[in-house]
């Protein structure tokens, strides 16, 4: 008897403990093999492709905004007082010698067919623009091309359009139509240019 319970039970213990063991061992390798597979896939996947979407790159818009800018600007422009619109290049530029804001006889003819225009269509305005050469300092072109379009200006008053009716801006050397530094380049910068206002201002 005791050799029944000492010797037999022992062995029988020791090889189902370990059968149990490897049992046990083999469900939570199982387990765990099973975890690690299944988290990648199910809970990484759309993290990582969320960011990477293509939605987000495209980025445009800016030349579209530029481009509806610009047409804006060559219509309609809004001011204070309403709705204007400015006519460029109706008329054609005067010139002016270097360093000077004399009206030259080539001008004349320019000044008298705008003066007509301006009296026969009282309601709209005039704007003239003085501009230079790059040759001299910022201040001393802009002080220039006011004298410029102020000389313009008088004139058309002395042809019987009403000063209230004529604006003048000077732009110096800020607004060149020409940029190489030739004598017939400089020449053709040194002008007052003529933007007819139509509507109230």
């Amino acid at each position: 008897m005791k050799r029944f319970f000492t010797g037999v039970p022992k062995k029988s213990l020791t090889f189902w403990g370990a059968l149990v063991l490897v049992a046990l061992l083999t469900l939570l390798g199982a387990g765990c093999a099973e975890r690690k597979a299944v988290a990648p896939s199910e809970g990484q996947m759309p993290t990582v492709q969320q960011p990477q979407t293509k939605a987000e790159e495209p980025v445009k818009a800016p030349e579209r905004i530029t481009d509806q800018v610009a047409k804006v600007e060559s219509k309609d422009v809004s001011s204070g007082m309403g709705k204007v619109e400015e006519v460029s290049g109706m008329f054609k530029d005067i010139h002016f010698d270097y360093d000077k804001y004399d009206i030259r006889e080539d001008a004349k003819p320019i000044l008298k067919s705008l003066a007509d225009y301006l009296v026969k269509n009282n309601a709209e305005k005039l704007l003239i623009e003085g501009h230079c050469d790059e040759r001299g300092t910022n201040e001393y072109n802009l002080a220039l091309g006011d004298r410029r379009a102020k000389a313009a200006k008088d004139y058309l008053v002395s042809m019987g359009v009403p000063s209230s009716r004529l604006e003048t801006i000077s732009y110096g050397e800020e607004k060149p139509l020409c940029n190489e530094h030739t004598e017939d380049c400089w020449a053709r910068n040194r002008r007052a240019h003529f933007i007819i206002i139509k509507g109230k201002r």
